[in-house]
């Protein structure tokens, strides 16, 4: 069982998953700082200094407002839209960036698929060959 479990986890496969997998994380990563860090800020400056990541409506009488959404949280429960708009935000801009990718792979793909064969040129050893044996047959004819 153990030389088996080798097998399945040594398969090409199964190694490029996980590349692919630590690879996405890391992009994950760097579209959460985009939007958290570049876009959400702008967003926020444009609608009149809105901090996304503190809207929320406090489901307690615990809450008091103005709590960020931290505190709010520990003090009960709280409906954070702010984060949630921040996560659907992320999640589009992933999504469109994955879409961009692979529509330009599947025209790469296209591309070789439709690129007609073109054979090589004759060397000029296969040119000279050819001559000859044309001179060869016309001969013979005769």
């Amino acid at each position: 069982m153990l030389k088996e479990f080798k097998e399945f986890a040594m398969r090409g496969n199964v190694i490029d998953l996980a590349v692919g997998v630590i690879i996405g994380a890391a992009f994950g990563r760097i579209v959460d700082s985009v939007v958290n860090d570049l876009v959400m800020p702008l967003v926020g400056k444009v609608i009149g200094n809105v901090d996304f990541s503190n809207l929320y409506v406090p489901l307690s009488d615990k809450i008091t407002p103005g709590l960020a959404l931290v505190d709010a949280k520990k003090l009960g429960p709280v409906f954070a839209w702010g984060n949630f708009l921040t996560i659907l935000i992320n999640f589009i801009i992933l999504a469109f960036i994955i879409f961009l990718v692979v529509k330009g792979m599947n025209s790469l793909i296209r591309k070789k698929i439709a690129a007609p064969f073109v054979p090589p040129a004759p060397t000029k050893e296969e040119v000279l060959l050819t001559e000859m044996r044309d001179i060869l047959r016309q001969i013979a004819v005769k």
